[in-house]
């Protein structure tokens, strides 16, 4: 090994860590755009587990990146290298990533990281809400009837959860319209929507970009039990109709709509579907988002390797400096103790590659 390289010269080049660390952040964005015009493309249910998916191996490959991006600042602090026994005018002779973006990646995850925890506090208090207002309702069965003429239907999610509809809207319905409100907000109790909304919300908290995906995931899961309630009840036509004068009565008088409500989503949008034949299976984007997650998650394996890499290298610039020069002072960042370790590190490379 040179002394040019016993000071610090990289043994590898960076462009491999500049170009796949950002792959995760670029395919957040695309999925941003792209995800919510295609969902509603597909059926719901699998619209609302394809937008699942994004959210979720997103937002690792979005934290995972602004994580490395942050590191490689971080490791150039003398007391940090000195932990990890390398060298710091190794990591920055290769400059990886400029300074100034590093330390934007690690206050956007620390931003995010914070925005997390208190979106995790409110799902956790909300699911707390639900469940003691499930037990503080009387009667053992799935559906409770509130004594209100504000007209309002919402599922309620427990152990098990309970359907709230009030008498406002037991009056504003038909038989057969009541049957598929029931049927309705039965299918978010079944499907445990709540799940699936808990996490969208959390992804959003670390992610600000996946928003517009997770609010098209809202629109899913209400058209997903609406394509339910429909198939039990036996007409989209009740189902759109329900949905209709359901919304037209709430409108005016309720100042918000509840989590799972029958009202929930763009009820426009949803009306139209309703009156329109099932929509169709289709496997193209489906395909087309899983290519997209799979270069996410490769893109952040590599980017991961490669700044191991570095790290390793600038470990071996310390090691071989310490053997070299064993006359000069020791370099910045190497113990005592660790002369005898570097020396069997290097020789067991040494024998690795002539084994």
């Amino acid at each position: 090994m040179t002394a040019a390289t016993a000071q610090g010269t990289p043994a590898t080049g960076s462009e491999p860590v500049l170009i796949s660390v950002y792959i995760p952040l670029a395919v957040t964005a695309v999925l941003t755009v792209l995800a919510p015009r295609l969902s509603r493309r597909l059926a719901p249910r699998s619209a609302a587990w394809a937008l699942a998916c994004a959210a979720l191996v997103t937002t690792v490959g979005w934290t995972g990146s602004l994580a490395l991006l942050a590191f490689t600042a971080v490791a150039q602090i003398p007391q940090v290298a000195a932990e990890g026994h390398w060298s710091v005018p190794a990591l920055r002779a290769e400059d990886p990533v400029h300074l100034a973006v590093a330390v934007a990646g690690a206050l956007v995850l620390v931003v995010g990281g914070v925005s997390l925890i208190l979106a995790a506090a409110r799902q956790a208090h909300h699911l707390l809400w639900a469940r003691r207002e499930c037990a503080r309702m009387s009667g053992d069965s799935e559906l409770a009837v509130v004594d209100d003429d504000t007209p309002q239907a919402f599922a309620l999610p427990g152990a098990p959860g309970r359907i709230v509809v009030s008498r406002g809207m037991l009056r504003c319905l038909a038989d057969e319209e009541r049957e598929a409100l029931l049927a309705h907000e039965r299918a978010h109790l079944r499907s445990r929507h709540h799940l699936f909304q808990t996490l969208w919300r959390l992804t959003a908290a670390a992610n600000p970009l996946l928003r517009p995906l997770a609010d098209a995931g809202g629109f899913a899961l209400e058209r997903w039990a609406d394509e339910e309630a429909a198939a039990q009840v036996g007409s989209r036509r009740v189902v759109a109709r329900a949905v209709g004068r359901a919304a037209l009565a709430s409108s005016s008088r309720a100042s918000r709509t509840p989590t799972l409500a029958v009202t929930g989503g763009a009820v426009p949008q949803r009306v139209q579907a309703l009156l329109a034949p099932p929509p169709p299976r289709r496997t193209l984007p489906i395909a087309g988002g899983a290519l997209l997650l799979a270069l996410c998650c490769a893109g952040l394996a590599n980017a991961a390797s490669d700044s191991d890499q570095m790290l390793d290298d600038a470990q071996r610039v310390l090691c071989a400096a310490s053997i070299t020069h064993t006359s000069a002072p020791r370099p910045e960042g190497l113990h005592h103790g660790q002369d005898v370790c570097c020396e069997r590190r290097i020789r067991g490379e040494r024998a690795e590659r002539h084994g």
